[in-house]
């Protein structure tokens, strides 16, 4: 969301103090900080969840099946730990757990492969059915404009976790790459991953 006249609190509605708690500088826990520095005009956004990303700390070191390997740990967590909004036969539909944009999906095998022309007819259909599933959900909870939908297969080609084939379901919406992402590298996600997982499974739709 981009920011327009008025979004912001001028004049009186400033009138706080930036030290005090409620300061339109800073969050209520950082306003008596010992060492923040000179109170500015500036937003901070906080993501310090994506440290485990940026450190790496959920990439398995094995290429191997097992609980080593998150694909394959997900699907032993009830729905709402393992983030998973819809599952079929062989495969199922699970939150990115750093998602590029709201909304953002994975379907993923259950079997532990790593090509997709090793997957078996049945397995291609759960993964193309939830697919289409997917994004009738996406379209229904948050009116999506449009998607990117691909895997990217082996480590040269990006894949985070080469071994356990994964195919990404991203909605897209006009604007939603502004100068966040371009410029600052970050992505502003508004709601809750557990929230997102609740309306995606209420809203999926049955065969």
């Amino acid at each position: 969301m981009t920011d327009r006249p008025g979004d912001h609190p001028t004049g009186a509605e400033q009138s706080s103090s930036p030290e005090s708690p409620g300061s339109p500088y800073l969050p209520d826990e950082l306003a008596e900080q010992d060492g923040v520095g000179v109170p500015d005009p500036f937003l901070r956004l906080w993501t310090p969840h994506r440290m485990a990303y940026i450190a790496g700390e959920n990439k398995p070191t094995s290429t191997e099946a097992g609980s080593g390997c998150p694909f394959c740990r997900i699907p032993t967590l009830s729905d709402a730990d393992g983030l998973i909004t819809a599952r079929a036969d062989a495969a199922y539909a699970v939150l990115n757990l750093y998602p590029y944009n709201p909304g953002h999906l994975m379907v993923v095998p259950y079997r532990h492969v790593a090509d997709y022309t090793e997957l078996t007819p049945a397995e291609v259909g759960d993964v193309a059915r939830l697919t289409q599933q997917a994004m009738e959900a996406v379209r229904i909870v948050s009116s999506a404009h449009g998607f990117n939908i691909g895997m990217n297969q082996g480590v040269i080609a990006g894949a985070g976790i080469a071994a356990h084939l994964h195919q990404h379901v991203v909605p897209r919406w006009g604007g939603d790459t502004n100068f966040m992402p371009v410029i600052g590298q970050t992505k502003v996600l508004p709601q809750l991953l557990s929230d997102t997982r609740a309306l995606l499974a209420k809203s999926w739709p049955t065969d």
